[in-house]
């Protein structure tokens, strides 16, 4: 349960405090987190929890070819389907402690039991593991922003903790805002990069090349909007001419 929800009671997050002044709450907002995108394919990640938030991290962990395990006594029946079609392994019971960690890349607790909780955090830090308690931000070294895929395009929303809610209406309007006509986009100038880096010399010049055509007249994403892929596809292609002719 976060943090927020025990002022002046009992503290069950990071170092069991006593009495939660929420002081931990707070340094979780100050704190500046290095943004950064996880390569999972083939890493091992644990799950602990297996009702919905763990089916939630379990699907999103998959959608990123991560190779799951979950810990759980009882499982969500659509985790038990994940089971049974070998996407993920289940094991049938409780968290049995550190050396349930070993090869483990990253592990994400979402028991109902806060000791559980509580001593997976201490196990993985102790291991300098990737760690995050659902809900509880100051038992993370790592938070779960909300994020928009589209095709290629990944965009994340943080709080910090602060307010999944927010994020999740942020989510919301930032996907209609960036529609599949950006993730088209994007692989049409993906389908460019070779190109510019065989025969655009600098850094300097590719970085020129691409601006020239996300940023230029007429805009490519209103085209996209339009149907008009021809129209861009025609526009790099004029790029790619106007370029090499600068280069002669």
């Amino acid at each position: 349960m976060p943090a927020q929800a025990y002022a002046g009671k009992e503290c069950v997050c990071q170092f069991r405090k006593g009495i939660c002044d929420q002081s931990c709450v707070r340094d979780m907002l100050e704190t500046p987190f290095y943004i950064a995108c996880l390569k999972l394919k083939g890493r091992r990640c644990l799950v602990v929890g297996g009702g919905d938030i763990g089916l939630e991290k379990v699907e999103g962990l998959l959608a990123c070819d991560g190779d799951v395990t979950l810990i759980a006594p009882t499982a969500h029946p659509e985790l038990e389907d994940l089971a049974r079609e070998g996407s993920i392994r289940w094991e049938k019971r409780e968290y049995a402690g550190a050396t349930d960690l070993e090869g483990v890349f990253m592990v994400i607790a979402c028991t109902d039991d806060s000791e559980v909780n509580i001593g997976v955090f201490d196990d993985a830090e102790q291991r300098a593991m990737l760690v995050n308690i659902v809900d509880v931000p100051p038992l993370c070294n790592f938070i779960l922003p909300a994020i928009v895929r589209t095709g290629p395009l990944a965009i994340a929303i943080s709080t910090a903790g602060a307010s999944p809610a927010l994020a999740k209406r942020m989510k919301r309007e930032v996907s209609d805002l960036f529609g599949e006509e950006y993730a088209r986009l994007a692989v049409i100038l993906n389908d460019a990069r070779g190109w510019a880096k065989g025969t655009l010399p600098t850094y300097q010049d590719r970085k020129e090349f691409f601006e020239g055509i996300v940023n230029g007249d007429p805009d490519p994403i209103d085209l996209l909007r339009e149907g008009q892929e021809t129209a861009v596809l025609a526009i790099v292609e004029s790029a790619k001419e106007r370029a090499a002719a600068a280069l002669a």
